[in-house]
């Protein structure tokens, strides 16, 4: 029994290697995950949705294969729908939706061997860097547990930072995943717009910013994962050419002499924390060890343009999302019926015209192409993930002055009033300040990882972030692994570990 003490010594793969030879079997180990889970969960209120009795029928009845036959997982209770199991999407409107299907991103993860014992917390419909909804509280982070994980998938970051599992999955439509993996010293790939699928209920989502993948340990869990999910399904709306080999072929191959471009300074010109700029220099400096040829150097685009942009989405996206409550709630929807930020984003994309809404979307399009000519001369573009250690809980919650604006604002419906007050500018670059590096990726649809290489002097996670060029996913693995070699980070526990 000696390996279950073991098991946080174990990523994803190393796990699976154990159930191959025989020394642990599938059902002991999801024993040993659930016990973990439930030692820990109490402190951070990671996984909202217990799976366990799901998981021992589906070992007890399914036969295993794949790379991760065997492994302990958890889902984000976002977008990824499991068969017979609520679907809450961190809202309370949503709290008694049950999944009639598997998605297919679960499907593969289940082809994979990966055994789902539970979902993760999420902000609700996944719109901020930060995991506090109002329907299951607050997850909190286990570098320190008075502060945030990140969001929005911050319930599976907190999740795997602490042991509970070696892999968990997240989405990405803003930095939802490079956010929390930032927060919480983990691995944090976004992978390329169209690498992984998003049906059968979705297609382009939030315009296309938003894509699957997971939030890991280990560089190999990552690019085994994703050797597992990647490729179309049925009626996908992005097509992008397939890797030449698999990702983790990809590790075992050096990235060459790669030219870096790095820059700390907010795209918002909104204060960058000190440790967050350390984090990057400190990255800069290790790759300028490791040979490759890094200088200071950013692209030439409008920040703030595109953060309204963003927020343009947003609008659009959360009315959308609300109209839809209807078929869920039986009934047309209310502010009580979602919290009061959440209802307040709604009544602006109500208050935008169509024209608007696509005039400025188009600068994703001008974006993308400053970001693929930029590539023309750098293979790499490097930035903090995060422009602010992880916050305290609650700091970001609005204030009660503006839940009380937001009330009076909701319940009169003054969306029109919002439009014309210049609170959009306001939320651009206040509600952007401590996460402005990481939309970029989304826009353009280009891969960027989250990579755990500097702790604060306070103890706290902050990442440095990498883009690559759009589908060159294999680039970004093979650094990965270089950097993992080179400064080890998998050893690295929080004081909450299981």
């Amino acid at each position: 029994m000696g390996v279950f003490q073991e098991y946080g010594q174990y990523d994803g793969m190393g796990l699976a290697e154990l159930v191959k030879k025989k020394e642990i079997s599938p059902a002991e180990l999801c024993e040993e995950a659930i016990s973990r889970i439930e030692k820990v969960n109490p402190q951070l209120n990671a996984v909202v949705t217990p799976m366990y009795d799901i998981a021992r029928k589906y070992i007890a009845q399914c036969p295993l294969d794949g790379t991760f036959a065997g492994v302990p997982f958890l889902l984000k209770d976002l977008l990824e729908t499991y068969a017979g199991v609520p679907e809450t999407r961190g809202s309370k409107a949503y709290r008694n939706n049950i999944s009639e299907h598997d998605c297919e991103i679960v499907k593969r993860y289940k082809r994979a061997g990966l055994i789902v014992l539970g979902k993760t917390n999420t902000p609700e419909f996944g719109l901020l860097g930060i995991t506090e909804p109002e329907l299951h509280g607050p997850t909190r982070n286990p570098w320190n547990i008075d502060h945030t994980p990140g969001g929005s998938s911050g319930g599976s970051a907190a999740a795997v930072s602490s042991g509970m599992v070696p892999v968990a999955s997240g989405n990405d439509g803003g930095g939802s995943i490079r956010i929390p993996a930032s927060c919480c010293g983990l691995l944090g790939l976004k992978v390329s717009r169209g690498r992984n699928p998003t049906g059968p209920d979705h297609g382009a989502l939030w315009q296309g910013a938003a894509v699957e993948h997971v939030l890991t340990r280990s560089v190999r869990d990552s690019a085994a994962i994703l050797d597992a999910t990647h490729g179309p399904d049925a009626g996908a709306p992005y097509t992008i050419i397939p890797p030449s080999q698999s990702y983790l072929q990809e590790l075992d191959k050096m990235p060459g002499r790669l030219r870096i471009a790095f820059n700390t300074h907010s795209p918002l010109d909104t204060p960058v924390h000190q440790d967050c700029v350390k984090a990057v220099e400190h990255t800069a400096s290790l790759l300028e060890k490791l040979g490759h040829d890094v200088e200071e150097a950013k692209p030439e685009l409008d920040g703030l343009l595109l953060a309204k942009s963003y927020f343009m989405m947003y609008f659009g996206e959360v009315a959308a999302d609300i109209k839809e409550l209807s078929s869920v709630l039986g009934r047309t929807s209310k502010p009580s019926d979602v919290e009061p930020l959440t209802w307040t984003l709604g009544l602006l994309g109500n208050a935008f015209s169509a024209g608007e809404f696509v005039k400025i979307i188009r600068e994703w399009d001008k974006a993308a192409r400053v970001m693929g000519r930029f590539h023309e001369t750098y293979d790499i573009y490097l930035t903090p993930t995060v422009a602010n250690p992880p916050v305290k809980i609650g700091e970001l919650q609005p204030k009660p002055a503006e839940m009380v604006l937001m009330k009076v604002v909701n319940t009169l419906g003054l969306g029109s009033l919002l439009k014309v007050s210049g609170i959009v500018d306001k939320l651009a670059t206040e509600s952007l300040s401590k996460t402005p590096f990481t939309q970029l990726a989304n826009f353009t649809g280009q891969p960027a990882m989250s990579v755990p290489l500097y702790w604060s002097s306070e103890g706290l996670p902050c990442g440095s972030q990498f883009f690559g060029r759009l589908g060159d996913e294999a680039t970004l693995f093979r650094l990965a692994a270089q950097l993992e070699k080179e400064q080890p980070w998998f050893d690295k526990h929080p004081p909450v570990f299981a």
